[in-house]
């Protein structure tokens, strides 16, 4: 895969479809090369590496099969989209048996073509992540975790629980505050597992509404709702034969839950809307920001589904626990987030970063590093008051009067603690915060982890 924005070939001899289509694709960032005729196509494909190619079936010099088996013959990874205004079931096939990754008909809204490419890019994106991760997973020489950064004690507990249980089929429940890494340790348990080479898909129950999260999960038929136009498959048909991720399993309301548990003991589920039982192959990982046992204990959670969950218990430390670990991690996020330019951290910074209590976690380090990066400047030494919070007591002397701070900082500081105060008011209780504010759970949910808000 290419670096950089996706090349892509563009194969037609119409001059207006060609025009348009490249200035559109050009604009929405791709790197666009167009060609009016297959025989040069074919010859351009010997040499240059493309991403995709978008070809035209009838051509001058040779037709558009042949600049498909071209592609794939030079890198078959190529994804190649197949269009013509002479569309007929015979030459769908043809183009599909020799590799075609999609068909369009023409006469085509070049906003269908730009949306296949976006998904066509998250496709690449993630295949390309799950191969990093491979083969940082095959460096490690059993020794860690695929993606984790951690050798301290209590995370070398946590890797050999995950190393045991994740060639198994067991049910896994990683309980672990905001910002600890609990997606990364449920990639780690889909990459170890005989699962690896199937899809891993991750949802957040706090992230979505009520109403949302049983279409999300469980995807509805044709007509089931107002803006149901066809069917939709959730993400459960999705993660077929592969893992499914269900962060913030403690967000999940009891309706959902029921339907879980049906899941988790038959394996087997109706569409919303449906009455067809879809039956589906798949391990289920939850996780959880706060102890289960104690939502179960208040009534806010069944009993019968947290031991379904509960089979293997995961507990990931905070970072606060996590001694020695915060120098790799500092190291890990600087080689990430540094675009090639090596900054280090003075010792005694360091010091202190250790003494910190990182509310806010991994992803709290994670943010503060990215800060000091980009308030940097020329320097390569991250500076002590861009890595921490400064005192309270020394702030007035280190920030500029608020005369002199811009308007953003301004609102986002008056946004921050005004989250602080609806949400203490409403005793922690998202859906209430989220409707006292005038926004959704989900925005919500995004604007607490930016801010790294318990």
């Amino acid at each position: 895969m290419s670096d950089g924005p996706m090349r892509i070939l563009l194969v037609e001899d119409e001059q207006t479809i060609a025009v348009t289509l490249q200035d559109d694709l050009e604009g929405a960032g791709y790197d666009v090369k167009h060609l009016a005729d297959g025989k040069l196509a074919i010859a351009e494909l010997a040499h240059t590496s493309y991403d995709v190619v978008i070809t035209d079936v009838r051509l001058p010099g040779a037709d558009g099969m042949q600049v498909l088996q071209a592609a794939k013959r030079a890198r078959p990874d190529t994804e190649v989209l197949v269009m013509t205004a002479y569309a007929t079931v015979e030459s769908a096939v043809e183009a599909m048996r020799l590799g075609a990754d999609d068909y369009i008909q023409k006469p085509f809204m070049n906003e269908h073509v730009l949306e296949r490419l976006l998904r066509i890019g998250k496709f690449r994106a993630l295949l390309s992540e799950n191969q990093r991760l491979r083969e940082q997973l095959q460096s490690n020489h059993g020794q860690g975790l695929p993606g984790v950064i951690g050798q301290s004690r209590a995370m070398q507990t946590v890797v050999k629980t995950v190393r045991t249980v994740a060639p198994t089929e067991a049910s896994v429940l990683i309980e672990g505050e905001s910002g600890t890494g609990k997606e990364r340790i449920a990639r780690a348990i889909h990459l170890l597992s005989p699962r690896r080479d199937k899809p891993f898909v991750a949802l957040s129950c706090g992230a979505l509404p009520d109403t949302l999260l049983e279409t999300e999960l469980f995807g509805h038929e044709k007509g089931a709702f107002t803006d149901a136009q066809r069917q939709r498959r959730g993400r459960f048909e999705v993660a077929d034969g592969g893992s499914i991720f269900l962060d913030d399993i403690d967000d999940m309301p009891m309706s959902v839950q029921v339907k879980l548990l049906r899941v988790l003991q038959e394996r087997e589920f109706e569409r919303v809307g449906g009455e067809t039982l879809v039956k589906v192959d798949i391990r289920v990982i939850a996780a959880t920001k706060v102890p289960l046992l104690e939502h179960v204990r208040a009534g806010k959670f069944r009993e019968d589904l947290y031991y379904r969950l509960n089979v293997v218990p995961v507990r990931l430390p905070p970072l606060r626990e996590r001694e020695g670990d915060l120098p790799l991690l500092v190291q890990h996020f600087i080689e990430k987030l540094g675009g090639g330019r090596m900054f280090t951290v003075k010792t005694d910074v360091l010091e202190a970063m250790s003494d910190y209590s990182w509310p806010g976690n991994v992803r709290e380090l994670e943010n503060r590093l990215a800060q000091a990066v980009a308030l940097s400047g020329g320097a390569t030494v991250l500076k002590k008051e861009h890595l921490l919070p400064v005192d309270k007591s020394r702030r007035a002397a280190l920030e500029p009067p608020t005369a002199l701070r811009s308007l953003r900082e301004v609102l986002v500081e008056a946004e921050r603690e005004h989250l602080k105060v609806v949400l203490k008011g409403v005793g922690g209780h998202r859906t209430k915060a989220a409707s006292v504010l005038g926004i959704s759970r989900k925005v919500l949910w995004e604007k607490l982890k930016d801010y790294g808000i318990e």
